[in-house]
């Protein structure tokens, strides 16, 4: 019985976790070093001053993530790509669930999302 009360509690506990999968892509061939951390990275909505573009990154998520986690996953993947600050963030529902509606009852946990975002390093 206790055998049993465990792995109920077990397999209660690792299904509230939430999964990532996060993919980046850089352009052009010129090497920008590594961030010492994510905290460099800013996120701007528009760029007002000359920059280029040196890449995207991805994050594939639960529909439900807070945008600031999403976003903190998003600044680490950046700053290994050597960016100054992350732009144009798009979201979208993958496949087949992107026609079901946000369901704040169970939060639709098993619905997942696709976050991108332009890297780009200040010139």
């Amino acid at each position: 019985m206790k055998k049993l009360t465990l792995l109920v509690f077990l397999t209660f506990i690792t299904s509230a976790c939430s999964i990532y999968h996060i993919d980046s892509q850089g352009v052009g061939t010129k090497y920008y070093p590594p961030k010492k951390s994510p905290t460099e990275i800013v996120y701007l909505e528009r760029i007002d001053r000359p920059h280029e573009t040196i890449g995207q990154v991805v994050v594939n998520t639960e529909r439900r993530q807070q945008m600031n986690d999403v976003l903190e996953k998003m600044k680490r993947e950046a700053a290994i790509l050597g960016a100054d600050a992350l732009t144009n963030l798009q979201t979208d529902a993958t496949g087949s669930w992107k026609n079901l509606p946000a369901q704040e009852l169970i939060g639709n946990a098993y619905v997942r999302a696709n976050f991108s975002a332009t890297v780009v390093v200040f010139k």
